[in-house]
């Protein structure tokens, strides 16, 4: 992306205050008409704009500025930027590389198996693919929809497992609580089968002896006597 010069008008107007330029060399940096950098030194355009210093910007140097000034053909020219700001990537489906491509629809088979509360636009997001072929393979109208096989999409590349979890987590939110019914038939977040009940080293919940043995006495003391012979 060619670099461009910041807000021209107010970098000519302090041009021409303060400097020695021509309005040709003011006119060619700043892309303006000559006869409108010429207005602008009579006071008969951009009034009202405050000058920006090109200097303090980075966008000139000193030393290029008087060697302009003592050469009317000398041409001004970008200063380079110190910083470069990376071009803000535009907004669509995630990009797959050729060679993964393949993969998807086993990857979305995955998806609508393993986090059926999944919506095609998440779904689209992971893996990179259009509403229709989701729906297709939802449907099994999928044109192969006898050889596809379900395949982890982290596994296989796609997506990482951040991005999975978000969406996982993104989905359970929008869903609500899930029925007693469904339990088991949803996988959840690997952040959440992270999470375990403490048990002791043998897997067992530990067993409290004193309350055990007040429960045995308790249970003595109200057994009824037999009678005794006579």
């Amino acid at each position: 992306m060619a670099q461009q010069l910041l807000m021209p008008k107010a970098t000519a107007v302090w041009l021409v205050d303060n400097t020695a330029l021509s309005f040709d060399q003011i006119a060619l940096f700043c892309k303006l008409h000559p006869l409108e950098v010429k207005a602008i030194a009579d006071g008969e355009a951009s009034q009202g704009i405050k000058g920006l210093d090109p200097i303090n910007t980075g966008q000139l140097s000193r030393e290029e500025i008087s060697a302009a000034e003592a050469n009317p053909e000398v041409k001004l020219k970008l200063s380079e930027p110190k910083v470069r700001v990376p071009e803000t990537k535009r907004k669509g489906p995630r990009y797959t590389p050729v060679s993964k491509r393949q993969d998807r629809p086993n990857a979305i088979l995955w998806l609508v198996r393993n986090h059926p509360e999944l919506k095609d636009a998440q779904v689209s997001r992971l893996v990179g693919t259009t509403k229709s072929t989701i729906e297709q393979i939802r449907g099994r109208t999928h044109w192969n929809a006898a050889n596809l096989t379900p395949m982890d999409p982290v596994t296989l590349g796609l997506c990482t497992q951040i991005d999975l979890d978000l969406e996982v987590e993104r989905a359970a939110k929008t869903r609500g609580a899930v029925p007693a019914s469904e339990h088991g038939s949803v996988l959840v977040s690997a952040r959440e089968t992270e999470v375990a009940t403490p048990v002791d080293d043998d897997g067992e919940k530990e067993i409290d002896a004193d309350a055990v043995f007040a429960k045995l006495t308790s249970m003595k003391r109200t057994e009824p006597e037999e009678d005794e012979d006579v």
